[in-house]
């Protein structure tokens, strides 16, 4: 047998950023997508209040998104290998833009919702595409590199198209009309790409049952997350809104709950991995319930204060759902992965689809602070959840533990990436 010295000088060097060059393209795309997707959501909030539509209204059009999103997920895969993935993009990114243009067109409710419904369906089967298309195209050496890039495109697109609504208005034609450019220039760099057509990825095979077999814990913290999230995300310009901050400090409000997300996601993934998940979910579960009281009780309408809290809410509830992934995958077998990834993305969108509408009719009723406090409610009961599995069920030992992955949520490939990336690193590491 090799030792260890041995094992480690057969490895090649570390990859280079020359290796990620024929990526570039596709992660333009997806930067692009990104950044089209998080103006939209936080567009359509803003605009739709402006319009005189109610929180219930608004909180539909995001369940109708959500919605459209599941089914995306699920027959965009009988897409691509009906078709190949250039054409499959190039006709969902043209229904995307479309859709853009048909909001500012017709500003009705009902045509609003119906045009959620298909941005959910585009832009959930674009990141499929162009998630696989990536997943394809990462060799083992750089996957890794793919993925951390991929996710500081992801926190910059999202966080940087919040400040393009100050900058291009929420009133008039404009900002639609730059949206639907937005996702017709993801166009340029794909069909600049590798000409490669990869293998699509596997339809999602939903056995719920078998998933919550797995772990019923993990299954109702997606659910949970799910619930309060996509609230946080539909809804949450309306509360700022409600608050008396200007668009501008509302880009600052919602880009605060994103990046805290982003900077405690590996901190609390790595202290996972050392100790048992349950205690590291309970306890970020906990600080998330805390923030979220601590906006209700005190923040008011101070503007330095929801922005700090805020930044402190989304450092601990973005960082739940890649904690119950982690923990589903230590009760995985191998042979599991994929079932478990369709499974938790679907338990996710099943709250994703109910957690806005909850949301906005509670506001609707109660004022801006039942945000925070219906998103409290939840992980008070995640919080009873995580307690109860911790006392019927042993923890898993330190050596089954797998690796921590900070996931998105933009397909169920992105948890396939993070699966082929880990188990490359764990056979390096023998």
């Amino acid at each position: 047998m090799m030792n260890g010295a041995t094992c480690r000088a057969s490895q090649p060097g570390p990859p280079t950023m020359s290796s990620l060059r024929p990526l570039i393209p596709l992660l333009i795309a997806a930067g692009i997508l990104l950044a089209g997707n998080g103006l939209q959501g936080t567009l359509i909030a803003l605009r739709g209040a402006a319009e005189g539509f109610s929180e219930t209204t608004i909180g539909l059009m995001g369940s109708a998104y959500f919605a459209g999103f599941l089914i995306g997920c699920l027959y965009v895969p009988r897409l691509l290998r009906a078709v190949g993935h250039i054409r499959a993009f190039a006709a969902l990114a043209a229904l995307g833009a479309a859709g853009a243009l048909l909001l500012v067109l017709f500003v009705d409710p009902l045509a609003w919702i119906a045009v959620r419904f298909l941005s959910g369906i585009c832009f959930s089967s674009l990141f499929t595409t162009i998630e696989s298309w990536l997943n394809s195209a990462a060799q083992n050496t750089n996957r890794a590199r793919v993925l951390a890039v991929y996710r500081i495109i992801d926190i910059a697109a999202v966080t940087g198209s919040q400040y393009m609504l100050p900058a291009l208005g929420i009133e008039g034609f404009v900002t639609f009309a730059v949206m639907a450019m937005m996702i017709t220039l993801s166009l340029v760099p794909v069909s600049m790409a590798d000409r490669s057509n990869p293998r699509p990825p596997a339809e999602l095979r939903l056995d719920l049952v078998a998933v919550w077999r797995i772990s019923p814990l993990a299954a109702f913290g997606c659910f949970a997350v799910g619930l309060t999230n996509s609230a946080f995300r539909i809804v949450g310009p309306i509360y700022g809104q409600s608050i008396g901050l200007s668009v501008s400090e509302i880009a600052t409000f919602m880009s605060a709950g994103i990046v805290g997300g982003a900077v405690m996601q590996y901190p609390l993934g790595a202290l996972s991995d050392r100790h048992d998940r349950r205690k590291v979910l309970l306890g970020t579960t906990i600080g998330a319930l805390v923030a979220a009281l601590a906006i209700v009780w005190f923040a008011g309408d101070s503007r330095s204060a929801n922005m700090l809290l805020v930044f402190l809410f989304g450092a601990f509830a973005m960082s739940l759902y890649s904690l119950s992934v982690a923990h589903a995958n230590d009760h995985a077998e191998k042979d599991q992965f994929v079932q478990l990834a369709a499974g938790l993305l679907f338990f996710y969108s099943l709250g994703a689809m109910a957690g806005p509408l909850l949301a906005s009719l509670l506001m609707q009723r109660f004022g801006p602070h039942a945000l925070f406090s219906y998103t409290s409610i939840v992980y008070a009961v995640l919080i009873g959840v995580t307690l109860y599995r911790m006392s019927v069920r042993p923890s898993v030992p330190a050596a089954r533990r797998r690796r921590f992955a900070a996931l998105l949520r933009t397909s169920p490939v992105f948890m396939r990436m993070a699966r082929r990336s880990r188990n490359h690193r764990s056979a390096g590491d023998t």
